[in-house]
């Protein structure tokens, strides 16, 4: 049975604000991963990090852009597996994002963990992306107060 992480968090900024976050790969960068990432439908583009061998993963996520609609929808394939061109995880993440407020209720939808080899990278991304929207939301309050890392 395919398994769906699916989570839901309320930003107290505008919408333009944290759509930015989510397309802008310097910012997804210091949120998520190195990437090299365009908001231009059918974009491909990776995200890289560590490799853990644990999760047959060798660090990278092969991703094109499925859809984009500027301000309410991004959706990307997220694929990832032990390396040399071999993938085995195929996987769909989709952001949906709703002014709502005074600010923005953002909806992750993260689907296409339908083999029993993938529940560990499952439950490893369920906790992490709750983590990634907490590195935004800090990210967004350190340049409300006028504060960065930069």
């Amino acid at each position: 049975m395919a398994k769906i992480i699916k989570h839901q968090y309320f930003f107290a900024h505008p919408i333009e604000t944290v759509w930015e976050y989510l397309t802008n790969s310097e910012l997804m960068g210091q949120w998520l991963m190195k990437n090299n990432f365009e908001p231009v439908l059918g974009h491909e583009f990776q995200f890289r990090t560590g490799g853990k061998a644990n999760l047959n993963f060798d660090g990278i996520f092969y991703c094109k852009v499925l859809d984009i609609e500027p301000l309410k929808t991004l959706s990307y394939s997220w694929n990832c597996g032990p390396g040399e061109g071999q993938i085995t995880l195929k996987s769909v993440v989709t952001w949906q994002l709703e002014s709502k407020d005074n600010g923005t209720e953002v909806t992750l939808d993260h689907r296409g963990f339908d083999k029993a080899e993938n529940l560990d990278m499952y439950h490893g991304l369920m906790h992490g992306w709750l983590e990634k929207f907490t590195n935004i939301d800090k990210l967004l309050q350190a340049g409300a107060h006028g504060h960065t890392n930069s």
